[in-house]
């Protein structure tokens, strides 16, 4: 018997001669341009501390949630912290899960039905795309913020009859290119087409609006969103999501949603570090604030330095600069990570070739010294 199957090495063999072999990544003490961890909630010494004290006096001494929380797993930490994210988003309701994965795998797997169909940004994130091909619903990717590409396909479901119901799907800022749809304007179109519009939000929280709410508040919006989703292992630190819509729709992904359903809940001490971590959002105005002055920074840095050319257009925390080929911009990367900053490649597949790219993740805690440097080292090795 072969000690692995033939295929399988075939297809890792493949992913070594493209220079596209993923690995995983030992810590390091360099100056984080790569983490999501947007405004350094991660490591923060009065989160950490508050979580615990939370705990102590609720009583809470819990290590594991003890099964799915439809079982014995819906601790009283949940009810606390969901009615608190409801509250913070001005939202009927909001559903905690495992994961962003698992999130947005419950939402599209469970909520359009046969006979449905969703229409998804191309650039739509991974999860998503999961959740999508386990729908028994018809689904087709329209031209990334193409607003005239979505009407066009928007028409042509207006022509067929079987159609049911038709829900859009895009993301507030987009994981690997950093950039931001119109959400006004996709409001409208859903309105024109009377489409249930639904925005993952991942990359917003903490970032958009006074308090971090996210875009969609930040635009004022909400009201006119089916669902939400928050994820909470970017700019609130942790893990976790939750889902944020109308109470029935709550009452139908306790119902409906797999990845809800049939697994194991959050531990007391993952749910109260994101409760403790939303009231955080609200007292740390200034960290927010900081975060977006350093973006600021980071955009007249790199248009000073002529570097505005090769990145993609974007106000959010991640700003991706273009540098074709995976053996190319790994070399780059790595050139100045020998010089203290820890900045990432992002290689094909996971974005496509000739998109290959440096993604810089941009914090609070980054100090404009260190943003001037590290696009200087990105204007000595390109140019």
């Amino acid at each position: 018997m072969n000690n692995f199957p033939i295929k399988l090495s075939s297809k890792l063999e493949i992913r070594k001669q493209n220079k596209a072999l993923r690995k995983l990544s030992s810590p390091n003490d360099l100056i984080d341009f790569s983490s999501n961890d947007y405004l350094g909630f991660s490591k923060s010494k009065t989160i950490f501390e508050k979580t615990h004290k939370y705990l102590i006096d609720s009583n809470c001494i819990q290590n594991g949630a003890t099964g799915s929380r439809l079982l014995s797993g819906n601790h009283k930490v949940y009810q606390e912290a969901e009615n608190y994210i409801a509250q913070f988003h001005q939202s009927e309701s909001a559903l905690i899960f495992n994961s962003g994965y698992d999130a947005n795998v419950g939402f599209f797997s469970s909520v359009p039905q046969k006979g449905d169909l969703i229409l998804y940004d191309e650039l739509c994130h991974a999860s998503i795309r999961d959740g999508i091909q386990l729908s028994n619903a018809k689904s087709y990717k329209f031209k990334h913020n193409d607003f005239e590409d979505l009407e066009k396909r928007l028409r042509q479901a207006q022509s067929d009859s079987l159609i049911a119901e038709v829900y859009l799907v895009t993301e507030s800022v987009f994981s690997m290119d950093g950039d931001c749809p119109n959400l006004e304007e996709l409001v409208a179109v859903s309105e024109k087409y009377n489409c249930y519009l639904v925005v993952d939000e991942a990359h917003a929280l903490g970032v958009f609006g006074s308090t971090g709410e996210g875009l969609i508040q930040m635009l004022g919006i909400q009201n006119k969103v089916f669902a939400r989703i928050m994820t909470f292992g970017k700019g609130l630190g942790c893990h976790g999501a939750a889902i944020v819509g109308s109470q029935e729709l709550k009452d139908y992904l306790v119902n409906f949603a797999r990845s809800f359903i049939y697994t194991t809940g959050l531990s007391p001490h993952s749910v109260a570090t994101i409760l403790v971590g939303y009231q955080a959002l609200e007292i740390e105005k200034k960290t927010i604030e900081k975060l977006r002055e350093n973006i600021v920074h980071f955009n007249q840095e790199k248009n000073i330095l002529g570097l505005k050319p090769m990145f993609v257009r974007s106000k959010s925390a991640i700003q991706s600069a273009i540098i074709s080929g995976n053996q190319n911009v790994k070399s780059i990367a790595n050139q100045i990570q020998e010089k203290g900053f820890d900045v990432k490649a992002i290689l094909s597949p996971t974005v496509p070739e000739g998109q290959e790219r440096l993604r810089f993740c941009i914090h609070s805690f980054n100090t404009k010294e260190e943003i001037s440097e590290v696009l200087g080292l990105l204007s000595t090795f390109v140019f």
